[in-house]
């Protein structure tokens, strides 16, 4: 993968300048938390218990501030942090990010992992994050302040402000965990592999974030919209065998579609992924690779009770397995007399996945939530359609869209020979966690938890299992799972995220 130099500093720094808040001419004391400058607040959790916090909230975490509405972070500190020392408290750093829209700072819930967190004693930060639509009024002009990397520059901002005052804030900066759904969990799977990294060092001074780390402990991704300049060739790709079935493409996207699904071998080749055998995966074994996960998450539903169709693809079949009913002295045991105090034997039958049909499997996927038209991601001019929220993130200050793959820009302008600027070149890279995944970046967390729903088409699950397999190649602890018939959403099945984070902890 290329390395693109820094080139769009200027781009970016005039932004830096844009003060439209409070502090941005203070010195460093104004990074400095104040213990005191907090209220009592409290949650009723879904059990009916009570929890009950300090909540310290409107902090701007940069010193030049250019976007004060976003620029914020909120911090809640339990009362009752567990009989936890301060070194073994950890904090939940969750990012509101959605279609990589600007995010005010949050408060918590009580049905999210924000609300869980406090319940475990655990310290929470909400920070804001400019974003698509995020404006300021300058000399009469408006600035759109939200286009990549800002928002990722304001997560990083936030993080280093956590570990400037460390000494202040409870818990463990060193055990920062960042979450994030969508295109929060495309920011929370960047701010995982970009900590400390050079190619952003330049940005931050210019928005006075604090002097000190950017890198996190561990990330928690939920259907990660990433790896944003391949993802349109991932999704047709994998999605190509519906164009003529369910999917309803007319000629022109079928085409589209043909072309971007081309493109995709060359990647998928690039990436020099290994499954857990040290086999090489290529685009030629790579649906194989992809059915082992879909198998397991079939697997594991049906150890639950859940019913899976015949139709929708899932091959299996009815094993049997021995196990003891604990029934003793009910019947002869291994063809004898019954014999007080040893259980019966008995066989019981089990279903086994074996096999995915892709067709069936996709077309099932593509049944329950329309999938998108080609291209899913960078749509701007391509077909005549309108800019997606990733072209107007990639777009100016302006508020001009931008496409930021060249076969889009190709396909809009009509010219074959169309390349994307150097400095935009840059801005996509920076927004790319696959690119950061390297043994030189010494910054990258140690823990993930990632998750994408088997039924979720938001994005290809080439996306999330690409990062998760390309993570674990490099030597880091990753829990990776496609959970059944789950669609496009976040902090579910917190009972088994909270104990991950334990087990992280250790």
């Amino acid at each position: 993968m290329i390395k693109y130099p820094l080139l769009a500093v200027s781009a970016l720094l005039c932004l830096a300048s844009c003060d439209s808040g409070a502090n941005s001419n203070a010195g460093e004391d104004s990074l400095r938390f104040d213990p005191q400058a907090f209220r009592i607040d409290s949650l009723t959790m879904p059990d009916g218990d009570v929890v009950r916090f300090k909540s310290y909230e409107g902090i701007y975490y940069v010193k030049n501030i250019e976007d004060s509405t976003y620029q914020q972070l909120n911090i809640y500190v339990p009362l009752d942090t567990k009989h936890r020392a301060d070194k073994d408290i950890p904090v939940l750093m969750r990012n509101n990010v959605g279609g990589y829209m600007a995010s005010p700072a949050g408060t918590p819930s009580a049905v999210d992992a924000t609300g869980r967190a406090l319940a475990e004693g655990y310290v929470v930060c909400i920070p804001g994050a400019r974003g698509n639509g995020a404006t300021v009024v300058k000399d009469g002009k408006t600035i759109y302040t939200g286009t990549a990397p800002n928002g990722l520059l304001d997560l990083k901002a936030a993080t280093r402000y956590l570990h400037y005052n460390d000494d202040l804030i409870p818990g463990n900066s060193e055990r920062i965990f960042t979450d994030g759904t969508s295109a929060g969990g495309a920011m929370s799977a960047l701010q995982g592999t970009t900590g400390n990294a050079h190619e952003y060092e330049t940005y931050l001074k210019a928005m006075g974030a604090a002097d000190a780390s950017d890198a996190v402990y561990a990330s928690i991704c939920y259907c990660p919209i990433t790896d944003l300049n391949h993802a349109d060739m991932e999704y047709e790709w994998l999605y190509r065998c519906t164009d003529n079935g369910v999917r309803h493409l007319d000629e022109s996207q079928i085409a589209v579609s043909n072309e971007l699904a081309a493109l995709a071998p060359a990647y998928i080749n690039s990436l020099g992924l290994k499954d857990e055998d040290g086999k090489a995966i290529t685009a030629d074994n790579y649906m194989d690779y992809l059915k082992k996960f879909i198998m397991e998450s079939a697997h594991v539903a049906l150890e639950n009770g859940c019913e899976i169709p015949d139709t929708i693809g899932i091959i299996r079949y009815a094993k049997p397995r021995p196990t003891f009913a604990q029934r003793l002295g009910s019947g002869p045991v291994n063809g004898g007399a019954p014999i007080s105090g040893r259980p019966e034997q008995k066989m019981e039958y089990t279903d086994f996945v074996i096999d995915v049909d892709w067709q069936k499997y996709l077309t099932y996927v593509a049944s329950v939530t329309p999938l998108k038209t080609p291209p899913a991601f960078d749509a701007y001019g391509v077909l005549g359609d309108a800019a997606t929220p990733e072209n107007k993130v990639f777009g100016d200050t302006e508020g001009n869209p931008s496409n930021f793959t060249e076969y889009s820009l190709r396909k809009r302008t009509g010219d074959p020979n169309a390349t994307l600027s150097d400095a935009l070149q840059q801005r996509i890279y920076m927004m790319n966690p696959m690119n950061f995944i390297r043994e030189d970046n010494k910054g990258i967390a140690a823990h993930w938890y990632i998750r994408h729903g088997a039924k979720d088409r938001d994005t290809s699950f080439l996306v999330p299992v690409n990062l998760a397999t390309l993570l674990r190649n490099k030597g880091y602890d990753v829990d990776f799972a496609l959970p059944w018939n789950r669609p496009h959403s976040g902090d579910y099945n917190l009972d088994d995220l909270f104990a991950w984070i334990e087990q992280a902890m250790k």
